[in-house]
């Protein structure tokens, strides 16, 4: 063998190797999740997603000129053996910023507050204890520009999640900042702790309230709460981590929703029916949004394509694992289910 038939096969082998060793860490169970072939109905499509580890799933389909469709498959409660219903309440978690993002929006209208006001005017004590709070400015913050650390981000915060939840800003507290104001993105849940303390400061009372008046009442949502206080607990989907038996829907994460209350929310958000006039064009935040905390992941979204705005409710989640991934593919397999049906 010549020196160049040797360094061809050394070659080969190298690529070789390397291509086995790529293959190892390729993530099959998200692989195999996308190319099953799809299934006719969003029914079986849900069984589907329940072979993905998932306990119990609810879907809410709005589309246009059609009555809403609800899908469920799976447990609503393991432990009892009750099969998951449309009408439970589920902990939507970061769906909730749309929400905030409106309020705020009828906030900056009725002149009481500026998404172009600086957290420093708001919270001087925070000058040299959050970097640059002399010019992040609200708008910033709502669209997650900000550059303030996210506090669910520090190691320390997850040691006694539901207890430190009761201080969580000083999770974010002292930390160099991730980047200058308005100079890049970073999804950051202390954004929007700062921001609802803020309308409880410029409302003078809770801003759960006037998110009740301004956006619930008017949209007569009658089956969206901010406590697992204000409902029967059992009504409450039960919320599960893989491998751990405990059953998570007693932990305090805020707001609660049906599908279908969610899924009138984006609609009106969407086509600007929650707005009063002159409030659109002022809104700095996105259309849609996912959720997630420990037991909960949600995904709600509108699709112009085929005017239908869909909801999914999925009460498993794993942190280190592909859960999160596995319900975005479980996700878009329904919407190309309702393309199909075009």
């Amino acid at each position: 063998m010549n020196t160049k038939q040797r360094n061809t096969l050394i070659f080969r082998i190298l690529l070789f190797g390397g291509t086995a060793i790529s293959l190892f860490f390729v993530p099959w169970v998200i692989v195999f999740a996308w190319i099953k072939p799809l299934p006719d109905t969003i029914d079986a499509q849900l069984e589907q997603t329940l072979d993905c580890g998932f306990e119990g799933v609810i879907v809410y389909v709005d589309q246009g000129g059609k009555p809403p469709a609800f899908y469920t498959a799976g447990w609503h409660d393991r432990d009892n053996k009750i099969s998951a219903y449309p009408e439970a309440y589920f902990k939507i978690a970061s769906i909730s910023k749309l929400y905030t993002a409106v309020a705020l929006t009828k906030l900056a209208k009725e002149n009481r507050l500026s998404f172009e006001d600086k957290l420093s005017k708001y919270y001087p004590e925070l000058v040299g204890r959050i970097e640059n709070a002399e010019q992040i400015t609200l708008k910033m913050m709502v669209q997650h520009r900000s550059g303030i650390p996210n506090f669910t981000d520090n190691p320390a915060y997850w040691v006694d999640e539901q207890g430190n939840g009761q201080n969580a800003l000083d999770f974010a507290l002292d930390l160099p900042a991730s980047f200058a104001p308005d100079d890049g993105y970073e999804y950051s849940n202390t954004n929007y702790l700062l921001l609802r303390s803020i309308m409880d400061d410029v409302l003078g009372y809770n801003h759960n309230d006037y998110i009740k008046a301004k956006i619930l009442q008017p949209l007569e949502l009658k089956h969206t709460f901010f406590s697992i206080t204000e409902v029967d607990l059992d009504d409450v989907m039960s919320g599960y981590y893989a491998g751990i038996d405990e059953d998570f829907k007693e932990r305090e994460y805020g707001m609660m929703a049906t599908a279908e209350d969610v899924g009138k929310f984006l609609r009106a958000l969407n086509d600007g029916s929650v707005f009063n006039p002159g409030e659109q064009e002022l809104y700095p935040y996105v259309y849609d949004h996912g959720g997630l905390v420990v037991g909960y992941q949600s995904l709600a979204e509108y699709h112009k394509d085929i005017d239908a705005v869909v909801v999914q409710f999925i009460n498993t989640t794993d942190f280190e694992g592909y859960e999160w991934n596995l319900s975005e593919v479980a996700y878009n397999r329904v919407v190309k289910i309702l393309r199909k049906s075009e």
